[in-house]
């Protein structure tokens, strides 16, 4: 048996932001630099293009944690929101696009915005954390499942369309000597899932 020691583990420091689940929220207000507005749209326009799109797209693949990000510039062109929806802590989420491609896109598309430190500058998460506005109230339709799980998900429905589609499955399913398994709820149910 070992012993523990007396001494507190440092706290994770209070984050704003709502969850549902293992969701959630990120939403940050900006004041857009004079003049910027127009180059601002430029890299969001060009982030949205996807001339980047495959690093950045293996970047959210490798950190597997975003379900969604929006930009918006509005109040004629002085102000500026981002907010996303994703899984696990909030310094995590920080630290895993800081760490990638990602990173550079939130230097590129911050820096229109005053006062942004850089994403590497160790002030960076106090400076989101001044510009957060949680949300006063968040839902996820699917509050239990990691964007993780949800694409395990596809992954075997995809490949169960497939065997479904086969005439081995079909042969199998009309074959009498599988007819007990065929016949149990949970294959019907699954039957009925998949015809949904």
């Amino acid at each position: 048996m070992t012993a523990t020691s007396g001494a507190a583990q440092p706290a994770q420091p209070e984050r704003p932001g709502k969850t549902d689940g293992v969701c959630g929220e990120f939403t940050v207000f900006t004041k857009i630099k004079p003049g910027h507005a127009d180059a601002l749209r430029k890299d969001l326009a060009a982030l949205a293009s996807g001339s980047d799109d495959a690093a950045g797209r293996a970047a959210l693949r490798q950190i597997g944690t975003l379900h969604d990000a929006r930009h918006v510039i509005f109040d004629n062109d002085t102000r500026f929101m981002f907010a996303s929806v994703f899984d696990g802590s909030w310094d995590t989420y920080i630290d895993d696009f800081a760490k990638t491609v990602i990173g550079s896109h939130f230097d590129t598309i911050f820096s229109h915005s005053e006062g942004f430190p850089g994403i590497s500058d160790p002030g960076v998460k106090d400076w989101f954390v001044a510009h957060q506005a949680p949300a006063k109230s968040f839902v996820s339709s699917y509050p239990d499942l990691t964007v993780q799980q949800i694409w395990k998900d596809h992954r075997v429905d995809e490949a169960f369309e497939e065997v479904l589609d086969t005439p081995e499955f079909r042969a199998a399913l009309d074959n009498p000597a599988n007819a007990e398994l065929v016949a149990t709820p949970a294959f019907q149910k699954l039957l009925e899932e998949a015809a949904a």
